[in-house]
């Protein structure tokens, strides 16, 4: 079987369109904020965004009908690793998380109607979303099976009663996914359902945003309150009770896009390393010249293309209609780890300057570190790993 890892040249367009538009533009905006999305306005998200739509760059996971460009899982990876070498630009062509993950899951479930009030806007870059299902412990985290949050049948359709925590883009989102548990008790494999809640619902309260190691997330990190809140029968995303089938629908994908985006953060960190040593006279010579130097510079060049490799392993699987659990867990262990190692060593060569604000890789220091946790923990992820390779050897034992 041949193994091409060329993509379409129009891809290869889109890619060089998205690098102009992060250098040009993006690239000093948040250079401006230093990275940090709490700090940025909204009519600066809304003027990235008409740029990103005039440059022809803008949602391109999205399908033409929904004004995106319809790139495949494999198509995207280079177009997002592109994005991501500024930390905002992801959010400029709205293929940021949360709202990415959640326009691939609203395409997949949502009915016609729920795309047209939900899809259709969010695509658009009109509203941002969220993906509430993250509790306080004992609550939903790491084991979503621990599912607290609750949602009763009534006469008018459901109310929902429940505790959410690290839900991501919440602040200013026009609506939440929101997991609930409409059958079985926590600890039960079965019974969530996801509903759609628009953020003006009574009842539906952001408590608070919870300060957090990254900046970078527009939106932040919200604590919810769901305290009565009344939905119709039509809130219903999906079917009841298969909320965490629908949870790998959008976990899968949204798993490897992050790690497209990441990457770039990668790249651009390994770019500055390659840049300083270059150019630094030390002990005669240039930090290139040296050894232990220049072995940090191949480890991280080693780091990114197996990560790349990784990614497009997983995304021709999905791309096939697979589900992917095992890669998608593998890739997402791998370049998270990755990605912090090659931030490291950049931040490492660079010495002070690397550690001071002149150069970008304390604050990407900073956004990449909790992508070890973000989207399951790597030992949540080798544990999953872990078991399914015993079960195949059980398996072939049998």
């Amino acid at each position: 079987m041949a193994i091409d890892f060329t993509h379409p040249p129009t891809v290869g367009e889109i890619v060089t369109r998205t690098e102009n538009l992060v250098r040009e533009l993006v690239l000093p905006v948040e250079e401006q904020y230093q990275g940090d999305a709490h700090a940025l306005p909204e009519d600066v998200r809304v003027a990235l965004q008409t740029a990103a739509k005039a440059a022809g760059v803008f949602a391109p996971h999205v399908e033409p009908g929904f004004g995106g460009l319809g790139l495949g899982m494999a198509d995207r990876a280079p177009v997002f690793e592109a994005s991501g070498y500024s930390l905002f630009g992801p959010l400029a062509q709205n293929c940021a998380a949360p709202d990415e993950g959640n326009m691939h899951l609203l395409a997949q479930v949502a009915t016609p109607a729920q795309q047209d009030r939900y899809l259709r806007p969010l695509a658009a870059g009109d509203i941002r979303s969220c993906f509430a299902m993250t509790e306080p412990a004992p609550g939903a985290g790491s084991d979503p099976s621990a599912l607290r949050t609750r949602a009763e049948r009534t006469s008018a359709g459901w109310v929902i009663n429940g505790h959410k925590w690290f839900t991501t883009g919440a602040n200013g989102a026009g609506f939440a996914i929101v997991m609930a548990r409409t059958s079985g008790e926590p600890g039960s494999a079965g019974g969530a359902t996801m509903f759609l809640v628009p953020a003006d619902t009574p009842g539906f309260t952001r408590k608070r945003d919870v300060g957090t190691l990254d900046a970078s997330m527009y939106g932040g990190h919200s604590e919810l309150l769901l305290d009565s809140v009344e939905v119709g029968a039509d809130a219903v995303l999906g079917e009841v009770d298969r909320g965490f089938d629908y949870a790998q629908v959008r976990l899968g994908p949204a798993r490897m896009t992050h790690c497209m985006r990441w990457l770039g953060s990668a790249r651009r960190a390994a770019d500055i390393a390659l840049g300083y040593a270059a150019d630094r006279a030390a002990f005669g010579a240039t930090l290139g010249d040296l050894g232990m130097v220049q072995s940090l510079l191949a480890d991280n060049e080693i780091d990114i293309e197996a990560s790349r490799a990784l990614i497009l392993r997983a995304c021709w699987e999905l791309d096939s209609g697979a589900r992917g659990a095992n890669i998608t867990s593998i890739t997402k262990t791998f370049v998270a780890e990755a990605v912090g190692r090659v931030v490291d060593r950049s931040l490492q060569v660079c010495g002070a300057y690397g550690v001071s604000t002149d150069a970008p890789l304390a604050r990407l220091y900073r956004e990449v570190r909790p992508f070890r946790i973000y989207d399951g923990p790597s030992e949540t992820h080798r544990w999953a790993v872990a078991r399914r390779a015993l079960r195949n050897a059980q398996k072939g034992r049998a």
